[in-house]
């Protein structure tokens, strides 16, 4: 079974310390390379789709979340308050507020509407340790999320919208997801307090879902505590469930910040994350994969093996030639073993590039090699910038 607990560490791409708390993982270097190559591929697909990129603090007022709901129904999920120059300030639980604020930080006409903002940001959860676990459960998220300001009648193509690039990126990246959940309302004060606006918004998530054809469950309780939301559930190899990426429908934030447009009434707030946080995502695709990554998002993308000290010269410039080309590449030289013995170290790598004699004789340094791949099958002699274009996300 791949558990990405002990393969993650295994394979270098995240580890813990006491010293840093539980629920706070770091990214090595191969977690890393991954991240970012999650983070381009993201921010290019909202880029193309019509989103405008933001920065936002990772802290906030206390009043900045007692106006959006948060203090009054999810406090007990987040941090304390730090008091700072007679101020409280919070480490913020969610982006949303933020993005409610930059929305009114300018006026806005009815033209401007569908506003697509997105960030790839941190938030804070006190997560109790019993339940954390590895990548998938922390108390310090990196989420890519994003809210779409549009007008009453926007948001179903909007809900629509954010669901295809939730499922362009899932197929792109080997995520299946296990179930699509229809999260709704539950009792108590956990929830706000206004049945009509929460019907409103579950007519437009649920007339999406009927008309997209998708199969879902319903759920009660599990919605936010501002609104309905439909989850992406996927399945860990142990068969246990988590939520991945959402979209959701907020008439209530809108309101509390008194949001609105000129040649119109008040927008409605569609939240949605298109792979959820990196830390869940990375923990589930180490899991899916087993270490052997796309190639697009695999830590080293090439190995370059010359097949004597003679040829480490050459193979130390196709390196860099490859580096030059974006790709992620290393050298693995004689000295780590038999060219057998570097081929098994390496076989999570997709592209192996053998160097010998006739690679060298070819140029100096060549920019072409023969290419192996990771499930012994030979692509050829592969010219660098072939090889880079390969290695690159679709869209």
């Amino acid at each position: 079974m791949n558990d990405h607990r002990r393969l993650g560490r295994e394979l270098g791409i995240f580890d813990t310390d006491p010293l840093v708390g539980s629920g706070l993982p770091f990214w090595l270097p191969a977690g890393a390379a991954i991240r970012k190559a999650v983070e381009d591929y993201v921010h290019e697909l909202e880029r193309r789709h019509g989103y405008q990129h933001v920065n936002s603090p990772v802290l906030g007022k206390r009043e900045l979340y007692e106006r959006s709901g948060h203090w009054a129904h999810y406090a007990e999920d987040m941090f304390p308050p730090m008091l700072l120059g007679g101020e409280e300030f919070v480490l913020r639980p969610s982006l949303c507020p933020h993005h409610a604020l930059i929305y009114r930080s300018r006026q806005r006409s009815h033209r401007d509407l569908p506003l697509r903002v997105a960030e790839l940001g941190g938030m804070y959860r006190s997560e109790l340790s019993g339940v954390l676990g590895g990548l998938s459960r922390v108390r310090a998220v990196q989420l890519n999320d994003g809210h779409v300001f549009c007008a009453p009648e926007q948001a179903a193509a909007e809900v629509s919208a954010a669901l295809d690039l939730v499922e362009t990126a899932h197929a792109l990246l080997g995520v299946r997801a296990a179930r699509y959940r229809l999260s709704l309302r539950g009792d108590g004060g956990k929830f706000v307090d206004d049945a009509a606006m929460w019907a409103r918004a579950e007519a437009v998530l649920r007339a999406v879902l009927e008309e997209r054809g998708r199969p879902y469950d319903e759920e009660r309780g599990e919605g936010a505590f501002y609104g309905p939301k439909i989850d992406i559930q996927v399945a860990d190899p142990a068969g246990r469930e988590s939520t991945l990426s959402t979209v959701q429908v907020d008439f209530f934030q809108p309101g509390r910040f008194d949001l609105g447009y000129v040649g119109g009434g008040r927008p409605v707030m569609v939240h949605r994350s298109v792979v959820g946080s990196l830390e869940r995502l990375v923990a589930h695709l180490i899991e899916v994969h087993g270490g052997a990554f796309p190639a697009w998002l695999a830590p080293v993308q090439a190995v370059v093996l010359p097949v004597s000290d003679a040829e480490v010269p050459a193979a130390e410039g196709l390196v860099r030639r490859c580096v030059a080309a974006g790709l992620r590449a290393e050298l693995a030289p004689p000295a780590r073993g038999s060219l057998g013995a570097r081929i098994r170290a390496h076989r999570l790598v997709p592209y192996q590039l053998v160097v010998g004699p006739r690679e060298v004789a070819a140029g100096d340094p060549p920019d072409a090699a023969p290419v192996r791949l990771r499930d012994g099958g030979q692509a050829g002699v592969v010219p660098v910038e072939e090889l880079a274009a390969w290695s690159r996300p679709a869209f």
